[in-house]
């Protein structure tokens, strides 16, 4: 919310970003002097990334792609044991035992 409150009564998620914000701007400018706004841009880029999440998004969509990217070329079939070590662990060949009844 604007007023930095969220819906329960307490502050936000993203008030504490907003405080820094703000005293970043106390200590850095002044009303005639506004240059140290410069400054405050780290804190004013992790409030914005708190209240949009845009770093984040990128950050999965990125991580996504490369997973269903090694998917796609690894494929299943390529980590799929071939007959011969199939036969090796000799069970196939083996003789069921007798069954008791």
């Amino acid at each position: 919310m604007a007023s930095g409150y969220g819906l329960q009564g307490g502050p936000s998620r993203c008030f504490p970003f907003w405080q820094d914000v703000l005293a970043c701007y106390v200590v850095n400018t002044s009303a005639e002097d506004e240059s140290g706004k410069k400054k405050c841009a780290p804190a004013l880029e992790d409030y914005y990334e708190c209240l949009h999440h845009k770093k984040e998004f990128a950050r999965v969509q990125m991580l996504q792609s490369a997973y269903r990217k090694a998917e796609a070329t690894a494929g299943a079939k390529d980590n799929a044991p071939s007959a011969a070590q199939i036969r090796s662990l000799g069970l196939l060949d083996k003789d069921e035992p007798p069954k008791n009844k």
